[in-house]
């Protein structure tokens, strides 16, 4: 007997889910609870602990616990332990192991396939990293899906006729925002956006400073500097602020927090929700710019949405469902539970995917599930342009292939630069590979036609491969180990996209009519070299002068070229194209 599970790999909290009955359910843990916080501690015997009894102690053992290390996935982040360093992958291992053996338990048999749900905006490497999660805690990832994308799968089983939705996802660490079509069995993804350094862990934050602030300030004692002060004043910010959520003030009660010079020290502070909506505005404010880019990117309007889901705890607070409202226009529903949702989704699809179909309800019968790529992926080109080859929120899996050629004369070999970003410029752009396509025939320039080919694979894991069509000499990588784009990289690549758009386009379009008309000037000047003698002397003069006016514009470095100047370069090569047009006929019709 097989169970396919789906898993919640959450920043503070995880949750584990599969299908029986024809429904999703979620299976609680050892503890009775519903979700197991994201903890893992080492007792000073060498113990491992991880979800709630790991939390439980991190005030007396902060130095050896570690929490909301999903926001390390992909990165070269270690966790320095006696005599061993722990990757954030081998730490999410033992969270998802525990998940793992919680759902062998209530199956009563072992379990070795799963789901793996990440945010929309988890970059290839974080995508990876967090497959190798699951390979070390022995499970074998079916796929890898999009938590916004799963609560819209958990939605949309339930919830009849065919509608655009929006997901704002705003968990512990991350942010997404995805606006999803869903059809008659069919979940497609329109449009996804976010920020991968927004959640409830930097709500925690201003709370956390508002009250060691406070205490400092009475006391003259900074009680960050003492780990274990900080980590209960940590736990009391949590706590705290969720029960603002219901109630409009809650006092923080730490006795013995501290130790001064007559004696201990304890704090007592009434903290209120207005407080804290003050001293959180900016961050929710964060959350505007990702829902306007998802809605455009969609092209859609927010009065054209037949609904808004929530999902992750920290929309539980009321000014997020406020900004929510403000934003849309909309009563975000409260049909599915925010912290169960993503785990059930990946359930469903964990189930589709295994072939159990274990007595799910859909209207068609099967579940097809349409995610996206969520930044556009590029190779440099001459002249230093990032030409697309898939653009973002393109549909996955995606495969798209495009014809280049050669920049020089005879060359046998070419460097194909993959790029992950918006900017037209490859320079402005973030590297995730580099490799030489070797053994070209030798030829002239812009003879070998070399066709570069990217596919994506479901799980957004990307392979690039390049083929010269003369020799059939291939050549690929799948980029799944090399540096990636950072969450506050793939921000600022869309920020500066927005912000230098103008300058941007300049810059290409330079390049562009700088790369037109060096074509154009070789071409004459081959047509010259080989029909020269049989073109009378005006005609060959008259091409001649044209090349060198030509020739004098591309002296000009394309960065500092202006308007004036493109034009010029422009008009210079249409002359040259007309007083050479018979002689590069001629050459052409004699090869």
């Amino acid at each position: 007997m097989t169970t396919t599970i789906g898993i919640d790999l959450g920043t503070t909290n995880s949750c584990v889910a599969l299908v029986e009955g024809g429904r999703a359910s979620v299976i609680a843990n050892a503890e009775g609870e519903r979700t197991t916080p994201s903890v893992v501690a080492f007792g000073k015997d060498g113990q491992r602990l991880v979800g709630t009894v790991a939390m439980r102690q991190a005030a007396t053992n902060p130095h050896r616990t570690f929490a909301s290390v999903k926001r390390h996935m992909g990165t070269d982040w270690r966790a320095a332990l006696d005599d061993k360093r722990y990757t954030a992958q081998e730490l999410s291992a033992m969270i998802l192991r525990k998940l793992r053996q919680d759902a062998e338990a209530y199956v009563g048999h072992d379990i070795v396939d799963a789901v793996i749900t990440v945010p929309a905006y988890f970059n290839d490497m974080q995508r990876q990293a967090t497959k190798d999660a699951g390979r070390i805690a022995g499970l074998n990832v079916l796929r890898i899906i999009n938590e916004p994308t799963a609560a819209a799968l958990a939605y949309g089983l339930d919830n009849g006729g065919a509608q655009k939705v929006m997901v704002y996802d705003l968990g512990g660490g991350t942010f997404d925002v995805s606006v999803i079509e869903i059809g008659d069995g069919v979940i497609e993804v329109l449009a996804t956006a976010g920020d991968n350094h927004l959640g409830g862990d930097d709500f925690d934050e201003r709370i956390v400073d508002y009250l060691a602030d406070g205490f400092l300030r009475e006391h003259g004692v900074d009680v960050r500097r003492d780990p274990a002060a900080h980590e209960r004043i940590r736990e009391a910010a949590a706590t705290a602020k969720k029960e603002l959520s219901s109630i409009e003030s809650t006092t923080v009660n730490l006795p013995f927090l501290a130790q001064g010079s007559t004696g201990p020290l304890h704090m007592e502070t009434v903290l209120t929700r207005s407080a804290f909506e003050n001293m959180t505005r900016d961050l929710v404010e964060r959350t505007t710019g990702p829902v306007h880019q998802a809605l455009s990117d969609a092209g859609i309007a927010a009065s054209e949405l037949g609904q808004v889901l929530l999902v992750g705890g920290s929309t539980r607070i009321p000014a997020v469902q406020a900004h929510v409202r403000s934003l849309t226009g909309k009563e975000p529903s409260s049909s599915i539970n925010p912290d169960e949702c993503v785990a059930q989704g990946a359930a469903i699809q964990g189930d589709t995917l295994s072939g159990a179909k274990a007595g799910l309800a859909t209207r068609g019968g099967e579940i097809l599930l349409l995610d996206v790529t969520p930044l556009s992926l590029s190779i440099e080109t001459i002249g230093g342009v990032a030409t697309r080859i898939i653009e973002r929120n393109t549909t996955l899996p995606a495969r798209h292939s495009q014809v280049f050629t050669t920049a020089a004369a005879f060359q046998t070999k070419v460097e194909v630069h993959v790029l992950q970003g918006e900017r037209p410029m490859a320079a402005d752009n973030k590297t995730i590979g580099n490799f030489q396509l070797k053994g070209i025939k030798r030829a002239p320039a812009g003879t070998p036609q070399i066709e570069v080919t990217f596919d994506i694979d479901a799980n957004g894991i990307l392979k690039v491969s390049a083929k010269d069509l003369g020799t059939n000499n291939e050549q690929s990588i799948t980029i799944t180990d090399s540096e990636r784009m950072s969450d506050d990289e793939i921000e600022q690549a869309i920020r500066d996209a927005e912000t230098y758009a103008a300058a941007d386009e300049a810059r290409r379009d330079s390049f562009v009519v700088r790369e037109d008309a060096q074509r154009l000037l070789n071409d004459a000047e081959s047509a010259l070299n080989s029909v020269g003698k049989q073109l009378d002397k005006e005609e060959k003069k008259a091409i001649k002068a044209d090349a060198a006016a030509v020739r004098k514009l591309l002296a000009k470095k394309p960065e500092k070229m202006d308007d004036a100047d493109r034009n010029a370069l422009k008009a210079a090569a249409e002359a040259l194209e007309q007083s050479s047009a018979h002689a590069r006929k001629t050459a052409s019709s004699q090869k």
